[in-house]
């Protein structure tokens, strides 16, 4: 029988009056409009109302379009979470262009390949990282890989007040510092008389040679950020992701994390990773608050929560085991409930007790850059709050279930893509499919074909379904620890040292042994003024280990750490691997 034609096609296609590109742009024009008058943005003295942030947003996408910038272009940032951060997260993608977000923490030759890799023809960054920025243009100048970018630096208020404060100024090398015979005047009047340096303030106020034209895009699917991956080895990739994407994420983080309308954001978190997970639409799409944070300071951190009430933000473990190890006077005054979130490593039981005890309520969410940072969340359920602590911590540190609208969370076999038994034992690969995953790797279609094998998005990390359906992981694959032929999780031994109280923060790699192949090696940070011995910390291990999981060795240590404080384990790695050679 000939099948039928499908009467709910027929004459109702997608026209202009139904249909409309989603983007998380338009979350800022509806904020304006509801709520014009309501706090947007909270900076030091700067206090600005929604209608403000619009108004300023839509003078820098005119000012981009001065300078012919549009579809298919990138503009770059340095900066950390101040205002004009959170303004290129709009203005830039209104002119069509892409945003390509640079860690600040980046050394100049890193800086130097991700501003020619994007071809990046506009540069904001801020004064405290010119150094690094000179260095990074100068070597692309020396290169000539590709034409220098024209440059805005911003000179933040708060930062300035900062040096004032430590009666120091701002130093400004230029292009040629290492040449010994220059004056520092001499470089300081070179660099501002550099004609493809321009202060933000003076950029910005220009009047514009046209009236601002919006741009939307053409499809959900076109790029709106570049975000470099951390590039263990080689160089980073770069990932990008678009409007589609960005507007779900950023709607799904309202759904995960039971968001109210008129929240108060601390920005803890980068706004550099990931586009802050999202986080500047979402606040956009709540009509919330910003409340913008130069850098990591648990003094003013507390201060901030109970001046403005804030009543959420992002971290990863280290900013909260800081929080909670914070002396106690600095919470003084916190009066309210504060809703926190963490990724990078699951949450263990002594931090669940310490933000429990601060009142502050911790959700634990999961996911990396090639999906619009966290995609899945550890679902809380009402029945656990009668659990004790330990069995709390325990489904806490799962990795849960898949973002509202994010279609797929999985744990399959990377080689027959079959999915494995929700038993909590058998381990595959998590894989991620949907609208909130990446586009792909920028001038990568190698990689991007890789990470896309079999329709699923690869993370690279191995895990385990269980009984209720959560994932959980159970370490990257490159970190699990073979020894005598059995696999350890450096994740399980991770966790089992966190329970010990003396314990800020660990990481635990393989270490080459010529008996057993590779036997566990525990980097630890110790809390502030706490003691503890290397003996001490393995004899505590073995009472919640098998043996041969055990770390044969503990070096203590400040460990080293990302600008967002995930613990850099290649560096760890690599240090191993440099002792054992010479051994």
């Amino acid at each position: 029988m000939p099948s039928l034609p499908n009467p709910y096609r027929e004459h109702l296609d997608p026209n202009p009056a139904n249909y409309a590109v989603l983007t998380p742009v338009d979350f800022l024009d509806w904020a304006a409009q509801a709520y014009p008058s309501r706090l947007a943005v909270i900076h030091g003295d700067l206090h600005q109302p929604w209608a403000a942030v619009q108004q300023i947003c839509r003078q820098m996408a005119a000012r981009l379009q001065d300078l012919d910038i549009g579809v298919g272009d990138t503009v770059a940032v340095m900066l950390p979470n101040i205002p004009p951060m959170l303004y290129a997260h709009f203005a830039v993608p209104m002119t069509g262009a892409v945003l390509n977000c640079i860690n600040t923490r980046l050394d100049p030759a890193t800086v130097a390949y991700i501003l020619a890799h994007s071809q990046s023809k506009l540069f904001f960054y801020d004064a405290e990282h010119e150094a690094v920025v000179l260095l990074a243009l100068q070597q692309l100048k020396d290169e000539a890989r590709h034409p220098l970018p024209a440059c805005v630096r911003v000179l933040d208020p708060v930062y300035v007040q900062e040096q004032e404060t430590l009666g120091q100024t701002l130093k400004l090398k230029a292009l040629h510092a290492a040449e010994p015979g220059l004056s520092e005047a001499s470089r300081k009047e070179q660099t501002r008389a550099d004609p493809n340096i321009e202060d933000f303030d003076a950029w910005l106020a220009k009047p514009s040679m046209q009236a601002f034209v919006y741009c939307p895009p053409e499809l959900e699917t076109d790029a709106i950020g570049l975000n470099y991956t951390s590039g263990t080895t080689g160089h980073p990739k770069g990932v990008v992701v678009h409007h589609r994407g960005a507007y779900l994420n950023a709607l799904s983080n309202v759904l995960a994390w039971s968001m109210p309308r008129h929240p108060v954001y601390l920005w803890t978190l980068p706004m550099f990773h990931c586009n802050g997970w999202c986080f500047p639409w979402t606040i956009a799409a709540l009509a919330g608050v910003n409340v913008c944070l130069r850098k990591i300071d648990s003094a003013l951190i507390f201060k901030l929560i109970g001046e403005h009430r804030v009543s959420h933000y992002c971290a990863a473990p280290i900013v909260h085991a800081m929080l909670i190890n914070a002396p106690e006077s600095l919470r003084a005054g916190i009066d309210h409930r504060v809703a926190c979130m963490v990724a990078g490593a699951a949450p263990p039981a002594a931090m669940i007790a310490g933000m429990e005890a601060m009142g502050f309520d911790l959700t634990h969410v999961y996911g990396l850059t090639e999906v619009y940072g966290p995609a899945s969340v550890c679902a809380k359920q009402e029945e656990w709050d009668a659990l004790s602590l330990s069995d709390r911590a325990e489904r806490n540190a799962r990795q849960g279930l898949r973002y509202p609208l994010q279609a797929g969370l999985s744990v399959m076999d990377p080689e027959s893509m079959q999915a494995v038994r929700n038993d909590g034992l058998q381990m595959g690969e998590v894989m991620f499919r949907g609208n909130i995953v990446m586009k792909g790797y920028l001038k990568d279609p190698e990689a991007t074909a890789k990470a896309f094998a079999g329709g699923w998005f690869h993370t690279g990390d191995l895990g385990v379904i269980d009984e209720s359906g959560y994932v959980k992981l159970k370490d990257r694959a490159k970190d699990i620890i073979i020894s005598g032929g059995e696999n350890i999780s450096s994740i399980e031994v991770e966790d089992a040292l966190y329970r010990h109280p003396a314990v800020l923060a660990c990481a635990v790699v393989a270490k080459p042994d010529p008996r057993w192949g590779e036997t566990p090696l525990a980097f630890v940070e110790l809390k502030p003024g706490a003691q503890a011995q290397a003996q001490e910390l393995m004899a505590h291990c073995r009472t919640v280990l098998a043996g041969f999981k055990c770390p044969r060795e503990v070096v203590f240590m400040d460990l080293p750490k990302t600008s967002t404080g995930k613990i850099q384990k290649h560096l760890l790695r690599a240090k191993v691997r440099s002792a054992s050679a010479i051994a």
